[in-house]
């Protein structure tokens, strides 16, 4: 029993259609990562950012912002970050941490991220005056980080989708286990 299969070769108008739908497929997937201009705000903040143990110790106000690629809350709250960033970047330091990137697994357990956007504010001493959890328009952005800059009490905004901590609320948090219960970042529950 032998069996006899042919190699059949393609039509020019199939290897045409094949061609066609490789090049769609190409201009699609170029169009939707961001075209020529894959800078997106957040892309952009995430390439400045500077090393976390350099923000802290090297006299300025710092900002961390715990944030993932594909968060959209993050993507939204990118460009007034960038704008904040760009207007105070020789009296601020921002550091974004990929939450998926296990190299800042250490900080987040460190922080307690159970969230993104998470914006942790330390003073020009490296101490931590607060933690911000959700979006936050420029508006808000900028009263935090001005309250910062110039050492004051830091704002407090209450919305149902935000989390605000000021340094005597974070302290109450951080006696929470969450290791125990298992919460990271990236669980949506």
């Amino acid at each position: 029993m032998s069996s006899n299969t042919e190699n059949i070769p393609l039509a020019s108008w199939q290897r045409f259609m094949l061609l066609f739908a490789g090049v769609m497929l190409s201009i699609l997937i170029f169009t939707f990562r961001g075209g020529f201009n894959s800078q997106s705000p957040l892309e952009q903040l995430a390439r400045r950012s500077i090393q976390p143990d350099i923000a802290l110790s090297n006299g300025k106000p710092s900002v961390f912002e715990f944030y993932a690629d594909w968060c959209e809350a993050c993507r939204e709250m990118a460009p007034a970050m960038l704008n904040i960033e760009k207007a105070n970047e020789s009296k601020l330091d921002l550091v974004l941490l990929n939450v998926d990137n296990i190299r800042w697994q250490d900080l987040i357990n460190k922080y307690n991220v159970t969230g993104i956007p998470q914006l942790n504010l330390f003073d020009s001493n490296g101490n931590l005056k607060g933690t911000a959890l959700g979006v936050l328009n420029e508006e808000e952005l900028s009263g935090l980080i001005s309250a910062l800059m110039e050492n004051k009490v830091l704002p407090l905004y209450t919305d149902k989708d935000k989390i605000y901590k000021l340094e005597s609320d974070y302290i109450k948090t951080t006696e929470i286990n969450y290791n125990s219960a298992k919460i990271s970042p990236r669980s949506h529950s």
